[in-house]
């Protein structure tokens, strides 16, 4: 039996699917939580209480590995400047203090990867350009972030550990994030395409985010930034269609640009900017996707 993993944001969309997984497999699992009543009884999951930025060194005395998901939602409020500082802190910060308490263990207690995720974002608003692991990053606030969220992360290489940063795009399920978010409208026939809808938006579905996930802790040859999307990329107009066809309802009700930036400040951009992301790494390393074409990944997801 492999020593245990240690998976923050244990009760999000990845990392509940990761623990799930890894149980499923008979695996024990280590999870970090702000709430033990979050997560469910089981003998193979030992809970360590957290505060969202430090990690108790115990949690990570003799894992395996560290699969770091937590994080402040980005588009969970308004983004006024105490949110936007908890929403680096919960990923910066959580991420170099716990480079810090691994630098804390002795050699032969520490984890020997560190899968952290990170986001798209990385690469900001790119039009029509396609984008491997090996372009440069973007501008913007989220651009900005990933970049000291990726560096934050990196810095547990000087300690001889494997990184992997995992730069998701939207996440699709049905338990929640974006797509929960986003069917409700349109099964009630008040959906549409954001802006122009022309942006490209890269996703994945949640089965293939948490296999690439424990993938990159398994697989020595996947190291550095990794991009976690589908391969099949899609305009948010073929997004809005596809998503109108899997509830079976029209999409006629366009989201103006104008309204997305008075709502949410800079972040707009996020929600309006174009990323035409391919996941290059997770391809040349042979990862096979369960669902790589958009709308069989919708049915999955939303099928009654």
């Amino acid at each position: 039996m492999p020593a245990p993993l240690l998976v923050s944001g244990a009760s999000g969309l990845v990392g509940g699917e990761v623990v799930r997984r890894l149980r499923s497999a008979g695996q024990d699992v280590r999870v970090l939580t702000r709430d033990p009543t979050r997560i469910a009884p089981d003998a193979g999951v030992a809970s360590f209480v957290w505060n969202g930025v430090d990690v108790p060194e115990p949690a990570l005395r003799g894992a395996r590995g560290v699969v770091h998901l937590s994080g402040e939602s980005i588009f969970g409020g308004l983004p006024n400047a105490a949110r936007r500082e908890r929403i680096r802190t919960s990923r910066v910060e959580s991420t170099r203090r716990l480079v810090r308490t691994i630098a804390a263990l002795p050699a032969a207690e520490r984890p020997s990867v560190l899968v952290c995720a990170s986001a798209v974002g990385f690469y900001g608003d790119r039009g029509e350009q396609s984008l491997d692991e090996t372009s440069a990053p973007g501008e913007g606030f989220l651009a900005a972030l990933c970049i000291d969220w990726e560096a934050a992360a990196a810095e547990v290489e000087a300690l001889g550990l494997r990184r992997v940063s995992l730069r998701f795009g939207v996440v699709l399920s049905r338990r929640g994030g974006a797509l929960s978010q986003m069917a409700l409208p349109f099964r009630l026939g008040l959906g549409g395409r954001l802006g122009s809808g022309r942006q490209w938006m890269p996703w994945i579905q949640l089965g293939d985010a948490a296999s690439l996930a424990l993938r990159a802790v398994d697989d020595a040859a996947l190291r550095g930034p990794v991009n976690a999307v589908a391969p099949e990329a899609v305009r948010n107009a073929d997004f809005t269609r596809a998503l109108a066809h899997a509830v079976r309802r029209p999409a006629f009700l366009p989201v103006p640009a104008l309204a997305l930036r008075l709502a949410l400040g800079e972040l707009a951009g996020e929600l309006l900017g174009s990323r035409r992301v391919i996941p290059a790494r997770a391809q040349a390393a042979g990862f096979a996707f369960e669902r790589p074409e958009l709308a069989a990944a919708l049915a999955a997801e939303l099928r009654d």
